[in-house]
């Protein structure tokens, strides 16, 4: 048991630091927002800007690594934490196959209504100021902690990618969200199917906020954000990719506490049985 909870604590250490190290490297970077950009100064802030994206996919690794080995851990736990019943219940291949469907095909959702994937066949991105496609650039200033520096990519005239890094850090976070919310809700509906008390609630608790996208994508469509684009925000103006930000992040407590009531519902329904078969 105490080597349990050791080898969850260091991979919860795993998890922290991958976050703190985001954290750190938006901070760091924003201190660079009101600098006077020079031509002598551009390959100092290049330098930031990929040391940037290395802090980003190397949290990314780290706290994906600490969550499959805390998973791992949790499926041959005996104990009745939130998280040992979470993994149990969704430690099946229909609940996998429902986690990962929903969360690549949430994520593809985020990336277009986001603009991180950019489709615009009325559009030709050389008519904006860029090269001839297929080109890629970074552009390391200047805007909000979490929104430099962005990554622009294009394919062809009308298809390419907007890599801002909070976008990123979003698309992957709420996307796992979506993801566990749905298969954990499959798992609860085979318990009511089956004969569970858990009811109509706990059963559909996680799919009332499979979009969290959705709110910012009416609100920006409501109010005609994004008319003015310019060279650097081609496809989505700094304040609609901020408004659009707002709302998704707003939607992350929700999407962290739904698995937790579904446990609970789950726990509960456990030692229900427990109790009935004595």
């Amino acid at each position: 048991m105490e080597k349990q909870k050791t080898s969850s604590r260091s991979h919860f250490a795993l998890i922290l630091v991958g976050f703190l190290a985001i954290a750190i490297s938006f901070l760091a970077y924003a201190k660079n927002s009101n600098l006077i950009i020079t031509p002598a100064a551009m390959p100092a802030l290049q330098n930031l800007a990929v040391a940037t994206y290395i802090v980003l996919f190397a949290s990314f690794v780290s706290i994906g690594w600490g969550l499959y080995k805390m998973y791992k851990t949790k499926i041959s736990s005996t104990d009745s934490t939130i998280t040992s019943i979470i993994a149990n219940a969704i430690h099946n291949k229909r609940s996998k196959q429902i986690f990962i469907i929903s969360a690549i095909g949430y994520g593809l959702f985020f990336a277009f209504t986001s603009g991180t994937i950019i489709y615009k066949p009325d559009i030709n991105a050389t008519d904006y100021g860029f090269p001839q496609p297929p080109h890629i650039e970074l552009s390391p200033c200047c805007d909000l902690p979490g929104y430099m520096p962005m990554i622009f990519a294009f394919f062809t005239e009308h298809i390419g990618l907007q890599i801002i890094p909070l976008n990123l850090l979003l698309l992957v976070m709420v996307s796992f969200l979506v993801g566990l919310n749905f298969a954990l809700s499959s798992a609860v509906f085979s318990i009511a199917k089956s004969g569970g008390k858990l009811g109509a609630f706990g059963a559909v608790t996680g799919l009332f906020v499979g979009c969290p996208t959705c709110a910012g994508t009416v609100f920006t469509m409501l109010f005609g954000f994004g008319a003015g684009a310019t060279t650097f925000t081609l496809f989505l103006t700094s304040f609609e990719a901020q408004i659009q930000t707002i709302f998704i992040a707003i939607s992350i407590p929700i999407l962290f506490v739904t698995p937790v009531i579904m446990a609970k519902k789950i726990k509960s329904q456990n030692e229900s049985c427990a109790i009935d078969s004595k």
